[in-house]
């Protein structure tokens, strides 16, 4: 982990490919979320990650990709999958860095 994730305990960018096949989920609020988002993505709020989950992502064995501003949000909201039996749960960080990685766009509503 850098020295600047952990003093802001954001997450590592993961080193490993990620799944072609992953929900990935954006958990910055609807007004972030319209400022910039990776292209195909879904806008869940930390706050519904809970609650709305499911609906979302019914099968627990599909891999969820999450990601917000830094990582904070998004480990959190991690962890909350988690809880709720989810098999493959990935902390993609921040929104550029999920960009990157998947090769997307960045969409502004």
């Amino acid at each position: 982990m850098s020295w600047f994730s952990k003093i802001l305990g954001a997450a590592e960018v993961p080193r490993t490919p990620l799944p072609a096949n992953a929900l990935v989920i954006d958990v910055r609020s609807p007004g972030e979320y319209a400022s910039g988002h990776v292209q195909g993505a879904l806008n869940l709020p930390l706050e519904r990650v809970a609650q709305d989950i499911e609906r979302l992502a019914p099968d627990k064995s599909l891999p969820v990709l999450m990601y917000c501003l830094s990582g904070g949000r998004s480990g959190s909201a991690c962890r909350v999958l988690q809880q709720l039996g989810y098999q493959q749960v990935i902390n993609g960080g921040a929104v550029g860095t999920v960009a990157l990685q998947l090769q997307r766009s960045i969409e502004r509503l």
